[in-house]
């Protein structure tokens, strides 16, 4: 029974990044219609920046959190410490992926090309999280401190591009999608800071209402669970069928 209570999923997890992916395709649909000069829409300003950035700060919270889920059920079903080779895996596989989206926009776009974006902060992330996993203090701390830098570092420019991936962007910089490790890795430290103490020991120290079984929650609970993806797969398609009726009307 102890077992197969450490093998199940939190569904309220899955169905919050359920939620972030879908706010992340509607940004992502008025992004391209006005990106592909379809339709005009101010996606940096007002409700369309707040669905955007609501997406991407959920997204990444919830690493920190499914990454603490992932320590304390290797924890308790083992009794050893989850090993720093499955994070490191992990963590080269989506930065990979990065840079699949580096090339790829670097290839097809005149400029805009994304260096640093989402997926090459997660997978960095996953792994420099390792060392913070089983410290809940100790990560409120620093993700404090990262999100305090961040907003100093906002207006922090330098002459060469070797520190962008940091936060200090080069003159005339311009990307479709930059997330730094300053200050979003302290997003993260955040996430790993709730994670331990919502879910010790791959418990919930909460009570939640039984509705995993609910329609939209199941629905959320499985975008969630296909995040990635989603996420690579999304904008090819959203894209695709808008080049598609922009020839054809």
């Amino acid at each position: 029974m102890m077992d197969d209570a450490l093998k199940k999923r939190f569904f309220e997890v899955d169905a919050l990044r359920g939620i972030a992916i879908f706010l992340m395709v509607i940004f992502h649909f008025f992004f391209d219609l006005d990106f592909l000069g379809i339709l005009e829409f101010d996606v940096h300003s007002g409700l369309l920046l707040f669905v955007g950035r609501s997406a991407a700060i959920l997204f990444i919270f919830l690493v920190g959190v499914s990454l603490t889920l992932s320590y304390s059920r290797t924890v308790s079903l083992h009794g050893t410490q989850a090993q720093f080779s499955h994070f490191l895996k992990r963590g080269a596989g989506i930065f990979g992926w990065g840079l699949v989206i580096t090339f790829v926009t670097a290839s097809v776009l005149e400029r805009g090309t994304i260096y640093f974006g989402i997926l090459h902060l997660i997978g960095v992330s996953i792994i420099f999280a390792y060392p913070f996993l089983k410290y809940k203090r100790l990560s409120l701390i620093a993700g404090m401190l990262l999100l305090f830098a961040g907003v100093i570092m906002e207006s922090a420019y330098a002459d060469f591009p070797w520190l962008l991936w940091l936060g200090i962007k080069p003159y005339g910089f311009y990307t479709l999608d930059y997330f730094p490790l300053i200050p979003w890795f302290g997003v993260v430290l955040l996430g790993i800071f709730t994670g331990n103490s919502l879910y010790p020991d791959y418990q919930r120290s909460f009570r939640m209402c039984d509705c995993k079984d609910n329609a939209v929650v199941r629905l959320l609970g499985y975008l969630g669970k296909k995040s990635l993806l989603i996420y690579l797969v999304h904008q090819p398609v959203i894209a695709g069928m808008l080049l598609i009726l922009k020839a054809l009307y």
